[in-house]
């Protein structure tokens, strides 16, 4: 059944692609610069972050899987292409793809008005929310920002991050560290160089599950709507054309509810984490 599934959601979107033309019609030029890339030279290269589990992250042998992988690898095998993973620390994934190093950002990205007025985004294929990752019991019994807006509390947050946007914003007197990726910043919360992290709430309580000996408690905090989309350049409507129709084709034919199945409601690919 999912083969067969798979099949007709590959055939809804084929004709999408450069060069498809229907019968009787001549094949025009098509106007989407990246498309055509992608198509002529065989290969789909999308940055990913590495670090956010369970949507991206690495294994034992240093390849990148998660959610966004799945659904990266459903792109290419609709456009009939090679995927390229390029792995890249969060903050330089938006200066990648409007450098041309990549072609699109499929990594736990959300859509902000600020990222939007930078790049495209499609979407969301997925919605998320902010929490705590503390040892402290202080932060772990805060209901919200005005409870940790205070000089007392260090917080770290991925650098170029809206994590790093909802401390700055909504707790200006808190003291606010940043880190390369969220492994440094889970790191200094166990080492007490922070009281507490801010990030996805899945991040969080995968960081707590994976170091029980550290006393790491996730407190979801319900202060932040998170839609999480696919980014591209600016400039190429066939391109958001395309996928906003293949996600629409995925979303509608159960795959998306599959891979969130696979990823939030099942653990056995915990084991293969590095």
């Amino acid at each position: 059944m999912k083969k067969v599934k798979w099949i007709f959601v590959t055939l809804m979107i084929a004709c999408l692609l450069p060069g498809c033309a229907q019968m009787g019609q001549t094949t025009k030029a098509s106007s989407s610069s990246v498309m055509d890339r992608v198509i002529s030279q065989g290969e789909l290269r999308v940055g990913v972050s590495g670090d956010m589990p369970p949507m991206n992250f690495l294994t034992k042998e240093d390849k990148v899987i998660g959610m966004d992988v799945d659904l990266a690898t459903m792109i290419a095998d609709g456009m009939g292409v090679k995927l390229n993973v390029q792995r890249i620390d969060f903050s330089g994934l938006l200066p990648a793809l409007e450098s041309g190093s990549i072609d699109m950002i499929v990594s736990n990205m959300t859509m902000t008005p600020d990222r939007n007025l930078q790049v495209a985004f499609v979407g969301p294929y997925f919605i998320s929310g902010k929490a705590f990752l503390t040892k402290g019991s202080s932060v772990a019994q805060a209901k919200g920002l005005p409870d940790i807006n205070s000089g007392q509390f260090t917080f770290v947050a991925l650098k170029e991050s809206t994590s790093e946007e909802v401390i700055r914003e909504g707790a200006p007197q808190a003291k606010l560290l940043t880190s390369s990726t969220q492994d440094e910043a889970i790191q200094m919360v166990i080492d007490g160089n922070a009281d507490a992290m801010i990030a996805d709430y899945p991040i969080c309580v995968i960081a707590a599950y994976r170091n029980p000996e550290a006393g790491l408690v996730s407190v979801e905090a319900p202060i932040t709507y998170e839609p999480i989309g696919i980014a591209v350049a600016k400039g190429d409507p066939h391109l958001l054309n395309w996928l906003g129709n293949f996600l629409d084709s995925l979303e509608n034919s159960g795959y998306m509810n599959e891979l969130r199945e696979k990823w939030f409601a099942q653990s056995n690919w915990l084991s293969q984490m590095k």
